[in-house]
């Protein structure tokens, strides 16, 4: 079923003086989404957030929010909570204070936000009731309610991120933008905090933009990708479908947990197949294995041990430089020693050599 989007870019560009950081890019975030803005540093990906967020304003094209133009509108005015990569706590507030403070600007006065006056403050008393119970039941969810007394000097690096996500829940947003939320962990708190947002998505049925240059990450957690290269949306799309049908060759080189097998015209490898003397040819190293009739032979130079897996670095004839990976039982043989590999020809990826297009593969 086609969900209808929540948030358009048309045709917008952002230029820095003489600088273009995005050029004519187009992207959409459909209603309860997980999207993805993956790419380099300096691919455009944080400023298409900023823009999204209203921190920042395009120099050309739209943004539409619910189908309505909301390029001059303020983040507040479009309800569009945003975490940053810093988290951006007060150190000075308890976790409660902190995840309040939203509602606390929104539905307090200014007497009513003062230390003891503002508990007798007009209106104050129901105020707090409410802000009280949206904190609790987001605290409940994310499991910060034996945390709400805290200072953020006394939570880890993972508490530190509930916490801002909480503060961005209680606004109760149409959308929440997360720039690299993750940066700050360690790798084994990273993989569990994943975990997490995905099941925070899915609760609160809010679509999900994140910005992230880690591949591994936004395979893992979106159900669409908006791969950014040099300001431009070099390829949107579900992550099986960049992985398995790469737009261009650029798109196939970032995406994929190993880097692809690249071989040019010139390297000679007509047992790839019969276009080998045309196009470029890719082929992902998962995809390429030994193999006793394998169509292609290459010397080994090293092998890398992973338990489950080994990753072999070979050399062609020619002084093509080809990665495979055999599984973690294979028997190694000595440096030097010629293997011959296999590979299913539906695997493979032909892109044009001028323009780095995909071709289709002949069947």
């Amino acid at each position: 079923m086609t969900r209808s989007p929540v948030l358009e870019l048309r045709g917008l560009s952002r230029r820095y003086g003489q600088t273009t950081v995005l050029n004519d890019i187009d992207v959409t975030i459909p209603e309860g989404s997980f999207t993805a803005l993956l790419g380099a540093s300096g691919c455009g990906k944080s400023t298409t957030l900023r823009i999204m967020a209203g921190l920042d304003r395009p120099s050309e094209g739209e943004v539409l929010l619910s189908g309505k133009d909301v390029s001059q509108k303020t983040t507040h005015q479009r309800n569009i909570a945003m975490v940053f990569q810093s988290y951006a706590l007060y150190p000075h507030l308890t976790v409660f204070q902190n995840m309040a403070l939203p509602l606390t600007m929104r539905h307090l006065s200014s007497l009513g936000r003062m230390p003891f006056v503002g508990a007798v403050a007009p209106g104050s008393s129901k105020a707090r009731n409410l802000i009280a119970e949206k904190v609790g039941a987001a605290a409940e969810v994310l499991g910060l309610t034996d945390l709400l007394h805290r200072k953020p000097s006394s939570l880890s690096g993972g508490q530190k991120q509930r916490v801002a996500l909480g503060r961005a829940m209680v606004r109760d947003p149409v959308l929440f933008l997360l720039d690299e939320p993750l940066s700050n962990l360690d790798a084994r708190l990273r993989v569990k905090m994943r975990a997490e947002l995905v099941a925070l998505h899915r609760r609160t049925g809010r679509p999900f933009v994140y910005v992230t240059h880690d591949q591994s990450e936004a395979m893992a957690m979106a159900d669409q990708i908006v791969v950014m290269i040099g300001g431009k949306v070099a390829q949107a799309g579900a992550p099986r479908d960049l992985y398995d049908r790469p737009a261009s060759r650029d798109v196939a080189t970032f995406i994929g947990h190993n880097a692809i097998n690249l071989f040019q015209p010139a390297d000679g490898m007509p047992g790839l197949h019969p276009a080998a003397d045309e196009a470029v040819i890719g082929l992902r190293p998962e995809h390429l294995s030994p193999a006793a009739t394998g169509a292609l032979e290459a010397n080994l130079e090293t092998a890398e041990y992973l338990g489950s897996e080994i990753i072999l670095a070979l050399r062609s004839e020619r002084g093509t430089e080809i990665r495979a990976i055999a599984p973690g039982d294979y028997a190694i043989p000595a440096p030097g020693s010629p293997v011959r590999l296999g590979f299913e020809p539906t695997r493979l990826h032909l892109f044009d050599e001028q323009t780095g297009k995909r071709l289709e593969v002949a069947s």
